[in-house]
């Protein structure tokens, strides 16, 4: 394993080298309250806070409305506790080469405290210097040139296609993915919500987007889904945005109609025992497909006609939309390859990925 590039005399790395090295350390430690950690972290931190949410609210009102002399020496008293807390739970059986790096918010006292500690230890402790505001930085900086040193292949087709299907198949024989809707934690459509997973923070969304691309071996396309601009709230970097629209390698997902709506039937069958939430997502289409539109679809669902209200949902408002999206954003999709599949099953989706990854020369390598 590779070791860090990391200025000894001072033991601390910069943010932009931690997005090259961040696999060369043991563990990396992020030092500040849940709440800042839940928000957003770097890639496989672990969360060791010196203060936690109320301390930090606390403390930090003392320090601004009464006395900041106060304010530090009870902030001292809590850093100091939960630091112990952490040292008991978690270093008595490690070795004295564990290399953490330890983060905060701006690389100050809150990871300082914590990561003099460790030195004290013996551990080979590293501060990320200007923390994690520094990190989110060379991340937004990265998310504007890293998508255009790729290649995108990218998998068009209506919805009920199996899209999303055909990648999971691809990423499964070893191909690059970026399953934007799997990061965004939402199918990207008006009934694109998964019950009881809510979707990342937008900060969040663009560092596990970073990590994703940059992974990726330049010289291999990345399959990608061609998705709009935004994925349920989350908006896609534009840089990325611009190469997947630019890229003139484009496959055509073709599944019949009544092979669609049987995936539509079993993605979205969380509706069947919650008709007041698919009634509340519908509401969003009234200024597009009217009242009188979206009515009918509800009145199907209230019905027990479930298929009847996909299959219209499908004809009448994804399809149209989709074509007319597709054909606006995608320039080179009157030329994509068709994909036809029979089936909306498993093994259709293995046969249809079979086709595409790995390639011919890779194969007989």
């Amino acid at each position: 394993m590779p070791n860090p590039k990391v200025n000894l005399a001072l033991n601390r790395i910069t943010a932009p080298e931690a997005l090259e090295s961040l696999s060369g350390f043991d563990a990396v430690l992020d030092a500040r309250s849940p709440g800042e950690f839940a928000l957003d972290h770097l890639p496989g931190a672990l969360s060791w806070p010196v203060l936690d949410d109320d301390q930090r609210r606390e403390v930090g009102t003392e320090y601004k409305q009464i006395d900041p002399f106060e304010a530090r020496k009870r902030g001292a008293a809590y850093v100091a506790r939960n630091i112990a807390r952490h040292l008991e739970a978690h270093t008595a059986q490690l070795p004295r080469s564990w290399r953490p790096l330890v983060y905060c918010w701006r690389g100050g006292q809150r990871s300082g405290s914590l990561a003099w500690f460790l030195d004290q230890i013996g551990f080979r402790t590293t501060l990320l210097a200007g923390g994690y505001k520094a990190f989110r930085k060379a991340v937004i900086e990265a998310l504007e040139t890293l998508p255009g040193r790729l290649h995108y292949r990218v998998v068009c087709g209506k919805t009920g296609t199996g899209k999303t299907e055909l990648l999971q198949r691809l990423r499964a024989r070893g191909a690059q993915v970026l399953d934007l809707e799997a990061l965004a934690c939402h199918r990207g459509s008006v009934l694109g919500l998964h019950p009881g997973r809510p979707q990342p923070s937008q900060k969040a969304f663009e560092t596990a987007l970073w990590h994703q691309l940059s992974r990726f071996d330049p010289a291999l396309p990345v399959f990608v889904e061609s998705e709009s601009k935004k994925v349920g709230n989350l908006r896609v970097p534009e840089a990325l945005i611009t190469a997947m629209r630019s890229s003139t390698d484009l496959i055509r997902v073709e599944l019949d109609d009544e092979q669609r709506l049987q995936w539509l039937l079993r993605d979205y069958a969380f509706f069947f025992d919650d008709l007041p939430l698919f009634e509340q997502q519908l509401q969003a289409l009234v200024p597009l497909r009217g009242r009188e539109q979206v009515g009918q679809w509800v009145n199907s669902a209230r019905s027990g006609d479930w298929a009847g209200a996909y299959r219209e949902l499908m004809l009448r408002h994804y399809d149209p939309g989709y074509l007319d999206s597709i054909a606006r954003n995608f320039p080179a999709f009157a030329a994509a390859r068709p994909l036809v599949i029979e089936r909306a099953d498993g093994a259709s989706y293995d046969a249809a990925a079979a086709t595409l990854w790995p390639p011919a020369a890779i194969t007989q390598a």
